[in-house]
């Protein structure tokens, strides 16, 4: 790539609306999170001061605090242009940055900047654009975090390559890992040799024999794993040079298939087969407060797990009612490296560069006539009001039927069994016929659900997805993941756009709620002992976490120990409460 051409994004007049898009970000969920309290200096219109500097807007306050800002009547005094790394700099001791974060978390900024500035040269999409269109056209990321596209790690031709934005199609490097240094686990209804032969298929198998016979090795007494390009070029190749060159390790090359990154940067959709599985692979790439390595022993575990839950949601009556269903991670492979095994701890980076696992693909089990898309896109700037509009519904019935489909199944699951999911929008793809969203799928399950009922009874191999969890913090899955971590920003698209008011809203989540209570009786000691319409909760801050440490925000063995809580919020939906 010309060095010329591969900066092109990045330009004066891209820097201006980026930079003016993550001030308004920051501000607001810097403010959301109490890191900053604006000073009201007029009718509607705020103040924020900090490092000898004033930033000045307009903002609407919100239910869940919520701080609708502005953009355009963003200012900054004195006079000058907005920069997000200069808003952090200035803000430092109100966020609390120590001199080892700082300068990481600047670099994040500036990344994510990038990114958007980037992004402001793609073709916009539409509500009605195809699966994979929508998900390489998404342009806010996760809507709390405000260094939220970092990729600590990519070079400017490594992004044009690998950036899910740029939505050009990778071809994934296998490598063959000696048995006795990599392990591999499958769900119960597949196998090694099965599932081999159906993503990489005859000719490139052929191939890859061909090379290791070259070698004067037997494929058979190894197992394949694919590996990402940059994770091959940037870690492998030099990390574990001695482990290729004892032939512990043999690179194969490239496999036949192109694949599509997705948001999760680490994951890929095959292009060349939709109906094969997702392939998730180590990257060693820092992004929004981890490093984005796959741990072998996390991946020992990983399909039992998904058998369990795949099991769990096909027996409740339930959950089939709202149509859920969950795309397994069917087969999982980790290798392990002894010496840097016997230097580190479990948290070590060194520790997750080489596994992989992979993911059914939703394409095959789609009903004729309907569509996929990646919930995120409903936070993607007028993507909700098109579909809304779309639909022909009134909002308040399109709303419904969407939270039917997603928010019914999560209160099933946490109150029937106290299991929790991270059910962000990158980690839910919802099923639409037309515009109407008619039921959800969630993925992403071995590492991002918990089970905190201390009796439910698992398997021992799942056993460690249970977490002690204290009693008064296990709501906090359905109020932070839920209500203020996504339904918060909806609202705010779908007020802001015009299409329904806030009380509507809310009160419109409130009767989906009690629609649900009133359905399962037997669980009414449950919604007593963690009431959804309690006057408030908590308030969980995901970006005091990216602020403390941004390279293990969190310990996934004990998601309630890192929690940063300040203060509560209102509930909104309390004021809808049925009375007998």
């Amino acid at each position: 790539m010309n060095p010329c051409e591969a900066v092109r994004h990045l330009n004066p007049e891209a820097w201006a609306v980026a930079n003016r898009r993550l001030v308004r970000k920051a501000l607001a969920e810097f403010a959301h999170e109490r890191l900053i309290t604006p000073e009201p200096v007029g009718p509607g219109c705020y103040a924020v001061r900090g490092a000898g500097v004033e930033y000045r807007f307009a903002a609407r306050r919100m239910a869940l605090d919520h701080w609708h800002i502005d953009a355009d009547s963003l200012t900054r005094h004195p006079d000058g242009p907005l920069d997000a790394v200069e808003l952090v700099l200035e803000l430092r001791e109100a966020l609390g940055l120590s001199d080892r974060v700082l300068p990481v978390y600047l670099e994040e900024i500036g990344s994510t900047l990038a990114g958007t500035a980037y992004k402001l040269t793609r073709p916009p999409v539409a509500a009605t654009d195809d699966f994979q269109a929508l998900e390489s056209g998404m342009t806010e990321g996760h809507p709390c975090f405000v260094a939220n596209n970092g990729r600590l790690g990519f070079g400017i031709h490594e992004y044009h390559a690998y950036a899910p934005e740029a939505g050009r199609p990778v071809r994934l490097i296998w490598v063959a890992a000696h048995r006795d240094h990599a392990q591999f686990t499958c769900s119960a209804d597949t196998s090694y040799e099965e599932l081999i032969r159906f993503e990489l298929g005859e000719r490139a198998l052929g191939r890859f024999a061909g090379v290791m016979t070259g070698l004067g090795l037997d494929l058979a007494d190894y197992v394949l794993i694919p590996v990402h390009p940059w994770q091959w070029w940037n870690k492998l190749a030099v990390t574990f040079a001695g482990e290729l060159a004892t032939r512990r390790l043999v690179c194969l090359g490239e496999g036949d298939d192109d694949y599509l990154p997705q948001q999760s940067i680490r994951t890929f959709f095959n292009a060349t087969d939709p109906a094969k599985h997702y392939v998730k692979t180590a990257l060693s790439v820092l992004n929004m407060g981890f490093m984005r390595g796959l741990s072998a022993a996390y991946m020992e575990a990983t399909p039992a797990i998904n058998d369990w839950l795949a099991a769990l949601v096909a027996g409740d009556e339930v959950l089939k009612d709202t149509g859920l269903t969950i795309i397994r991670e069917r087969a999982a492979v980790g290798y392990r490296h002894r010496q840097y095994e016997a230097a580190t701890d479990r948290y070590s980076p060194y520790r997750k560069m080489l596994a992989a696992l992979w993911r059914e693909s939703p394409v095959p089990g789609l009903e004729p006539g309907r569509r996929l898309a990646t919930m995120a896109s409903l936070l993607h700037p007028g993507l909700a009001a098109e579909l809304v509009r779309g639909s022909g519904l009134r909002p308040e019935e399109w709303l419904r039927r969407y939270l039917e489909a997603y928010l019914r199944p999560l209160l099933h699951c946490f109150y029937a069994y106290e299991l929790a999911f991270m059910p962000h929008g990158e980690n839910v793809i919802l099923v639409l016929d037309g515009c109407v969203v008619e039921r959800a799928i969630f993925k992403d399950i071995a590492e991002e659900i918990v089970v905190m009922d201390p009796d439910l009874p698992l398997p021992p191999q799942v056993e460690r997805i249970r977490a002690k969890v204290p009693e008064e913090l296990k709501i906090l899955s359905i109020f932070t993941d839920v209500f203020d971590c996504f339904l918060r920003h909806l609202s705010a698209a779908l007020v802001s756009d015009g299409v329904l008011g806030e009380e509507e809203f809310w009160r419109t989540v409130a009767r989906c709620v009690a629609d649900y209570q009133d359905s399962v009786p037997h669980l009414a000691d449950r919604f007593r002992r963690h009431d959804m319409f309690a006057e408030e909760f908590a308030l969980s801050c995901l970006n005091r976490l990216q602020l403390r440490d941004n390279q293990q925000m969190v310990d996934l063995a004990d998601p309630a120990g890192a929690l940063q809580l300040v203060g509560t919020l209102r509930n909104p939906i309390a004021p809808y409460r049925r009375t007998s």
